[in-house]
């Protein structure tokens, strides 16, 4: 495997690499950090060196290869279309049995406030990036290890009550969990975010703290989930999974307010990763979905 691993990096790169040195590390992903005692990671990852150029690698299943080829590709828009730096890919494919993905290894070091502010000014920067007229994505990714449609709509409020909402409850559904019923629910927050004009952008998609990382000079981020979707959906994010430090809110908007009515919206944007946390975990977060779409059926009849 690691045989095939040193190929395809030397392969990319156009330089000879051999593995030298290999330990293996966390994996920076909200999984890995809120698992339950009996739950395993969904990737395994390691550092390996040759001495000189060091790579943190990602490996799993080889049917997974396809999770790694989208993470690829946000992460490939994201350096092409912004200013905010991320993780390099450095290569991608499979051994006999297991599927890989090569990043250059980032020696991360505690974030500083300023740091902080001028992550806030470059996710704004970012979320200016609206080549696009349409919401959704070049194809389906994943938000974890569950598949994310992004079929391209021309209506805010339909791609994510539909594509998001709905289509985790359909999920959830499938296991025999019931929340309501999903036309209804779907049809709720379709109501709550139908009057709010959105842009799209470019969004993250995923983005809480375990997949921000710092150096000395800059901020950076990884684990994307990447489409074209309204920005307020990242700043929700950075809300729900332990909230960010305030010096990073300043620094957004200073460089792009946030709307009124927010703060309503944020409830129906969250809703989503607590589904699909309760479809990835179930125990605690199906409480938290039942317990947060009580809050958003009140703000349908207030």
């Amino acid at each position: 495997m690691w045989q095939s691993i040193e190929q395809a990096i030397s392969t990319e790169t156009g330089k000879r690499f051999h593995i030298v040195e290999k330990q293996a590390v966390s994996a920076c992903s909200l999984t890995n950090t809120l698992l339950d005692s009996n739950e395993q990671p969904l990737n395994l990852s390691f550092k390996v060196s040759d001495g000189q150029r060091s790579y943190f690698i990602k490996l799993n299943k080889k049917e997974c290869l396809v999770n790694f080829q989208a993470e690829a590709y946000s992460l490939r828009q994201i350096s092409k279309l912004t200013h905010i730096a991320c993780p390099h890919v450095a290569s991608i494919g499979t051994t006999l049995d297991k599927s890989f993905l090569v990043l250059d290894y980032i020696n991360f070091s505690k974030a500083k406030p300023v740091l902080w502010y001028q992550l806030g000014q470059q996710l704004a920067q970012m979320h200016y990036e609206t080549q696009h007229n349409q919401f959704g994505w070049q194809h389906d990714n994943f938000i974890g290890d569950t598949i994310q449609p992004n079929h391209w709509s021309n209506h805010w409020h339909s791609f994510f009550a539909e594509q998001r909402i709905a289509w985790q409850l359909q999920l959830l559904s499938e296991r025999s969990i019931l929340l309501g019923d999903i036309d209804h629910i779907a049809k709720v927050c379709h109501q709550i975010l139908r009057c709010y004009h959105a842009t799209p952008c470019l969004v993250h998609g995923d983005l809480w703290q375990g997949n921000t990382g710092f150096t000395h000079k800059q901020a950076m981020l990884f684990d994307p989930a990447c489409y074209y979707g309204d920005r307020e959906v990242d700043i929700a994010m950075t809300e729900l999974f332990g909230h960010f430090p305030n010096d990073f809110y300043h620094g957004y908007e200073a460089e792009y307010p946030l709307d009124d009515g927010y703060e309503q919206r944020k409830l129906v944007y969250n809703f989503y990763h607590i589904l699909n946390h309760a479809n990835l975990f179930g125990n605690i977060y199906l409480e938290q979905a039942k317990a947060l779409l009580a809050r958003i059926m009140a703000l349908n009849y207030h």
